[in-house]
């Protein structure tokens, strides 16, 4: 029974076998028009950029008019559970690739869409069902992404239905509390028809001067009507959903701007009457602390919108006019930042505060910096209100507040990172940092950072630990900003770091005195988030070596006891660890000291010490629960391997030396790095992304520098390693898949090289010979290890998305000269498992790929190959596609 026979035989919607029948056909045809037909396989989360790539003899079928208005019948005559399934159709067939038409057909096609919604639109009985409600958002957002503005207004409905448009959205706003979820799609629809307007050509009206400002109008007004009905009923408030009011204002912002004149002036009046209100309260004798609250909402709202619209400047094109508009607002925020400020530390609100600083951001961003003329009309009506004049005066603001907030605010997690995150965003760029350190307040950070003046810098038990976190970013701004005028001056560093240094020689005292565990352990973490902060931000030699001097060797040591006492407690060993591997990091060169200096050394072996201990101290933790075996453990090793990993990436040790003074600092931090590895399962290190991230670059340095390592390894850690490669090798990170084909490919070679000289066999070569012929006797022991790579790795250039194809060419090269038989038989088995037709095509493939390729691993030949394999994979792609193809699932013949 077809769809057509459904429908005209009479719809009895009790019978059960009707309604299964209908849910079915359409959950089919839904299935046809979701599948991914070439196979580009996008993201499903983006559900804005999806266009239906439709099979062109499909075309027939989309062109009837029949097949729209069936589904459209569908969705008005079926119950609901039915009828969200008929929807979610179109929204495919609204998303049909725009090549499926000619220009003629495809302009007939949309007025048949917006017909549809039209009639949805003039009987909306079906959408107060959240499902069809929801659905049909989704519908109105994928019109306006496979549609240009141009296209729409030449609908003739287009007058009628953007009416009917702009009225839902308008009601869908006002019932803010029914499908938060869909207003998203609503929004999309109307910022990207904004955002079209400067585009449009076509002369008939788009009428968005009309709609725009009433849809801007109805989420304020909404948005702050909510503000009551929340507090009073005790409901969630939308404004603790930050993600979701940010995504919000940022559509909005397009929006706003849209006729902005009108946006201001409700804007101003809004703010204006919430303000005084809000004084009227703060002065009157009875304080309803209820009223205060609701007062102090709607004013949170307000600064979120006006932040919003002074940032919208970006998105739209703008005028002088508008910038004085903008000036109008923020003065408003400015005030009212001083009232807030005033009433502290009595009184406070969180969201007012998180709202001031989302506003004072999206200011930074549009007014503050060197991409703005100074003579910015924005600051015609701040200097006349606030006597503010341009953006070094703002500068002075941002930091007074800033300021302010780290004194009065430590207890509040939430405002003091935001704070920060504001501080740290100020601090870079070197315009901004030059105007910054003129301003007395930032003399005043940089000589006062203590917690008697930033309580959020107190180590008392009142703090949870994670609350320390913050403090690595206020140490990373400060640090930029003693960097603009610090020079070679070590005395000014010393000053700088004079609070750092009292801590820490307390520290020492209590370590050799009275033990007061808990007080030095809160002590030693906020220490360790703080001068990572400060390794973070010294980027040049000089500084770097002042920060070296300091803490070498005294402070390190308290380190080491530190992880040695409390190496089962990560909220202490991860920040110290961190603070370890930040050292390690020779950013711009800022570790090659100079020639007579032994720094690059020391600091290693300080490493060196410091992942043996850890190392060997978490193993003897023995197994841990699931739930705590990546906190306890895993977490501190990825941190130790990307320490090791910036040790022996960064140039600055020659490693050498080590075995020729008998030095065993670096043999040990291998053989720690084998312990911790084989601890470790092969699941877990692909299951977790930070440690698979630390553990494969730092295999790739390991086999490219240091392979008679490598090779002087047990079989079994080999056997380890190889595994883990393999595995890798097909991992959906390309971090992780590139750094095991650099791996396997320094593996190969060297294998490849070791072999080439055995066969010249010269008398000199015996030290090198004996190394690579642990390797040749290993491979010999076990020789499906690389054929099985082999097999991986063709797999992935035939059947797979392969998005890293140059790093994949590299071992394949190697893998191919060493096992040319086993090559051969992989090409045999899959040119046989196709049609005859297709062996010959298939057969050329293969020869092509080595054409030209020649015995050896030279860059060249490297690169021809490389070269040929990029054709092969396409060619073969197009072979195997072609119908009557039985693809293998897999080329692996090593069971």
């Amino acid at each position: 029974m077809s769809q057509d026979q459904l429908l005209a035989k009479p719809l009895n919607l009790q019978d059960q076998q009707q309604q299964s029948l209908a849910m079915h056909l359409l959950k089919l045809v839904l299935n046809c028009l979701n599948f991914d037909f070439i196979g580009n396989s996008a993201d499903e989360s983006a559900d804005d950029l999806c266009t239906v790539q439709i099979p062109t003899n499909w075309r027939t079928i989309f062109l009837e008019p029949e097949t729209l208005d069936l589904f459209f019948d569908l969705y008005h005559s079926l119950p609901p559970m039915l009828s969200q399934l008929a929807l979610s159709c179109l929204v495919q067939f609204a998303s049909t690739r725009r090549s499926l038409f000619s220009n003629p057909e495809r302009a007939k096609y949309l007025g048949n869409l917006i017909k549809g919604v039209k009639r949805i639109l003039e009987n909306p009985q079906g959408l107060s069902d959240p499902s069809n409600y929801h659905e049909f958002c989704r519908f109105l957002a994928r019109l306006k992404t496979n549609y240009q503005l141009g296209e729409l207004v030449m609908v003739k409905e287009y007058p009628e239905v953007i009416r009917l448009i702009a009225n839902f959205t308008i009601t869908s706003l006002q019932h803010w509390e029914f499908a938060p979820n869909s207003v998203h799609y609503l929004l999309t629809l109307w910022q990207r028809m904004v955002a079209s307007v400067p585009f449009v050509k076509s002369t008939e009206p788009h009428l968005l001067d009309t709609y725009a400002p009433e849809i801007t109008k109805a989420y304020i007004t909404s948005r702050l009507e909510s503000v009551p009905v929340v507090v009073r009923d005790g409901l969630e408030d939308p404004l603790d959903d930050t993600a979701t009011v940010f995504q919000q204002l940022e559509q909005l912002c397009t929006v706003s701007r849209c006729e902005y004149e009108k946006t201001c002036a409700l804007l101003v009046q809004l703010f204006d009457q919430n303000a005084r209100n809000y004084q009227k309260l703060l002065h009157s004798s009875s304080r309803n602390p209820l009223e205060l609250t609701v007062q102090e909402g709607r004013l949170a709202w307000l600064v979120y919108f006006v932040g919003t619209v002074v940032g919208g400047r970006l998105t739209y094109t703008s005028t002088d006019e508008h910038d004085a508009m903008d000036g109008e607002l923020s003065c408003r925020v400015f005030q009212l930042i001083s009232l807030m400020d005033a009433q502290l530390p009595r009184s406070s609100n969180e969201k007012v505060e998180l709202a001031i600083l989302w506003f004072l951001d999206q200011f930074r961003k549009t007014y503050v910096g060197d991409q703005l003329q100074r003579t910015s009309k924005v600051y015609a009506r701040m200097s006349e209100v606030l006597g503010i004049t341009d953006d070094s005066h703002v500068l002075e603001t941002f930091v007074a507040k800033i300021v302010t907030n780290l004194k009065y605010w430590g207890r509040c997690e939430p405002v003091i990172s935001r704070t920060l995150q504001f501080l740290n965003d100020l601090s870079v760029g070197y315009i901004l940092l030059k105007k910054l350190v003129k301003i007395d307040a930032v003399k005043f950070m940089l000589q006062t950072h203590t917690s008697k003046h930033f309580p959020f810098l107190g180590v008392n038990d009142n703090y949870s630990l994670s609350d320390l976190r913050c403090r690595t970013t206020f140490y990373t701004a400060l640090t930029r900003l003693l960097m603009v005028d610090l020079g070679e001056d070590e005395d000014e560093f010393e000053n700088f770091m004079l609070p750092l240094t009292v801590s820490f020689e307390t520290l020492t005292q209590i370590f050799n005195n009275s033990f007061k565990q808990e007080a030095a352990k809160r002590m030693l973490i906020g220490l360790a988030r703080d001068l990572r902060g400060i390794a973070f931000a010294l980027n040049t030699k000089t500084s770097y070596t002042m920060l070296f001097d300091w803490i070498y060797p005294s402070y390190l040591t308290v380190l080491q006891r530190a992880i040695e006492l409390w190496y089962r407690e990560p909220t202490c060993t991860t920040p110290i660890l961190k603070l370890m591997a930040e050292l390690m990091q020779n950013r711009s060169q800022r570790l090659n000291f100079d020639v007579s200096s032994p720094n690059g050394i020391l600091l290693f072996r300080e490493a060196s010490k410091m992942i043996c201990t850890y190392g060997n101290q978490i193993l003897s933790l023995g197994t841990l629960s699931k739930d705590q075996v990546y906190p306890l453990k895993l977490k501190g090793i990825s941190i130790c391997y990307s320490a090791l990993k910036s040790a022996l990436c960064g140039n600055y040790v020659s490693f050498g030396v080590f075995k020729l003074y008998g030095d065993n600092h670096f043999d040990n931090v291998l053989q720690a790095f084998v312990k911790m590895l084989l601890s470790v399962s092969h699941s877990d290190l692909l299951q977790y992304r930070k440690l698979s991230q630390s553990y494969y670059p730092l295999l790739e340095c390991l086999t490219q520098d240091h392979m008679s390592f490598i090779t002087s390894l047990e079989p079994n850690v080999l056997i380890y390693i190889l595994t883990s490669v393999s595995e890798g090798l097909t991992a959906l990170d390309t971090i992780v898949s590139s750094s095991c084909c650099a791996s396997l490919d320094y593996i190969v070679t060297y294998l490849f090289k070791h072999i080439a000289k055995e066969g010249k066999k010269p008398l000199r070569c015996k030290e090198i010979s004996q190394e690579g012929q642990r390797l040749l006797h290993f491979m010999q022991q076990n020789p499906e290890v690389l054929p099985q790579m082999m097999s991986i790795l063709m797999n992935t250039i035939i059947f797979e998305d392969c998005r890293n194809q140059w790093s994949v060419s590299r071992p394949l090269l190697g893998l191919i000269l060493l096992n040319e038989k086993y090559f051969s038989e992989l090409r045999a088995s899959l040119i046989t498992s196709q049609p005859d037709s297709k062996r010959e095509v298939l057969n050329q493939c293969f020869r092509n790929l080595m054409e030209g390729v020649e015995q050896n691993l030279l860059v060249k030949n490297r690169d021809r190959f490389t070269q040929n394999m990029s054709v092969f994979r396409r060619d073969m792609a197009e072979a195997l596609r072609n119908e009557g193809a039985t693809e293998p699932s897999s080329l692996d013949m090593m069971s």
